[in-house]
């Protein structure tokens, strides 16, 4: 993956399944994606897959997708391999990644395939939350309404895949106006590996090591109140955690005190 920015590829992709949970046997029924690379359109995919059960009754009140329109569609093990081919080389990006990833990956599974090495998966939910903390709620069409996008969802692939995209780029713009636009933050910060409280390993790492040594740690950082961005340099008294969210306490050399910083919204940190 390409660590440029304005170089690296996104795949936005969504999907429409016969319930809400792979474990207990629920199936994809349709993917669709979009592929981009510096806001302009690379290519697109859709198709439906055959599920190989019923679409349950509540999945069909929201995404309308009948027995009708699976008829004849392939099976999951004849789309994976293109929608792979597709996506290969970009960071693949959804709305709600753990939703669609969970869906993804076991089907994956059942078709003995994997996703290509390296994949890079951002959820753009999280985006949302972390550069728009004041909404309050973060449904798709929220989001979207708070941004000024027009477009109703409708709940099936393809147009939910455009107004994510149509996000996606709202938030890209959000990022450069708080000097964030890197994508190392992007993936690291968004990324589907580190959960709206999560704590980050290699952050954790370097505070330790910074109390330890009795050094001083730089730190870029994104308020949860207003989502502005500041460099503080920081020395660490204590890690502590409060439910699933890791905080780092210490004196905090901007404000001449002790403050305390959510790990998961510290964008960049260095041992000075």
């Amino acid at each position: 993956m390409n660590n440029k920015f304005e170089e690296a590829e996104f795949t936005i992709y969504d999907t429409e399944t016969t319930g809400l949970d792979p474990g207990a046997g629920d199936r994809i029924v349709e993917i669709a994606a979009i592929r981009i690379r510096s806001g302009k359109r690379l290519g697109s995919f859709q198709s439906f897959i055959d599920p190989g059960r019923p679409v349950s009754p509540a999945a069909f009140a929201v995404n309308k997708i009948s027995p009708e329109m699976l008829n004849g569609a392939p099976l999951s093990a004849e789309v994976l391999p293109k929608f792979l081919e597709f996506i290969k080389g970009s960071c693949l990006c959804s709305y709600n990644a753990g939703f669609d990833m969970g869906f993804l990956r076991e089907e994956l599974a059942l078709s003995l395939l994997e996703l290509p090495q390296g994949t890079d998966v951002v959820d753009i939910l999280t985006m949302s939350r972390k550069l728009l903390p004041g909404l309050g709620r973060y449904p798709l069409w929220a989001v979207a309404e708070a941004l000024g996008i027009k477009k109703k969802q409708k709940h099936r692939a393809m147009s939910d895949v455009e107004m994510t995209l149509d996000i996606f780029n709202r938030l890209v713009e959000v990022m450069k106006q708080k000097s964030i636009l890197e994508y190392r933050y992007l993936v690291g910060f968004f990324g589907e590996k580190v959960p709206g409280c999560g704590g980050d390993e290699e952050k954790l790492t370097l505070i330790k090591e910074a109390i330890a040594g009795s050094a001083t740690l730089k730190i870029k950082y994104l308020s949860s109140v207003n989502a502005g961005t500041t460099e503080r340099r920081v020395i660490p008294r204590q890690i502590k955690q409060d439910g699933r969210c890791n905080y780092l306490v210490g004196f905090c050399c901007l404000k001449s005190e002790e403050r305390t910083f959510r790990i998961d919204n510290i964008l960049d940190i260095r041992i000075e």
